[in-house]
């Protein structure tokens, strides 16, 4: 189901430590680009689809989606590509996503947005197995000043955040394994 009235957008922006330093999105699963598996996967229920990237921004133009880069400098983490996001969508909500989740749910931008819109709340974020996913965001575009300040003031916590701006959780135990990913390039060869 297409959400017209969201803009996805996967984060791609990170530095890839835990992978060696190399752009993680651009890393092959099957042959094919981990930024691909998602974006296969997210387009179709968002109604705008974006990247973050703040590198290899031509390989991530390449594949026919704007490319966004982080407004805050110096690799601020997923909340400055979050930031960027609110910022630049016409849509009134956002979708993030991380590059390196290839399996994340088919419903659930449809999911989140239930959740949101049955406790009223600005934020909804994945649950899955006991763990918060909270990368995994869909958020109003009216919390752009709120998170701006936050990064001003330094903080880099997503979840910090996410409850500053009082998130719902929504429950995605029937699907614990979409939330799987990719951290090192071993996690990648023992994928194939």
């Amino acid at each position: 189901m297409c959400h017209p009235d969201v803009t996805g957008v996967i984060l791609a922006g990170g530095l890839g430590r835990r992978m060696g330093g190399v752009d993680k999105g651009l890393q092959l699963l099957n042959g094919k680009a981990l930024v691909r598996h998602v974006a296969e996967r997210l387009a179709p229920q968002v109604g705008a689809l974006m990247i973050n990237a703040n590198r290899s921004q031509a390989e991530y133009v390449a594949l026919g989606y704007p490319v966004l880069a982080d407004a805050i400098p110096d690799f601020a983490g997923p909340l400055a590509g979050l930031h960027a996001a609110l910022v630049a969508s016409a849509t009134p909500l956002v979708l993030t996503v991380p590059c390196d989740s290839p399996y994340l749910p088919l419903d659930l931008v449809a999911r989140l947005y239930a959740g949101m819109r049955e406790k009223g709340a600005d934020l909804a974020i994945a649950r899955a197995d006991g763990r918060v996913h909270p990368v995994f965001c869909l958020c109003r575009t009216s919390l752009a000043p709120q998170l701006a300040a936050f990064l001003n003031e330094g903080g880099r916590r997503v979840m910090e955040w996410c409850q500053r701006a009082g998130c719902v959780e929504v429950d995605f135990d029937d699907q614990p394994a979409a939330f799987g990913n990719f951290n090192t390039l071993d996690d990648l060869a023992g994928a194939g």
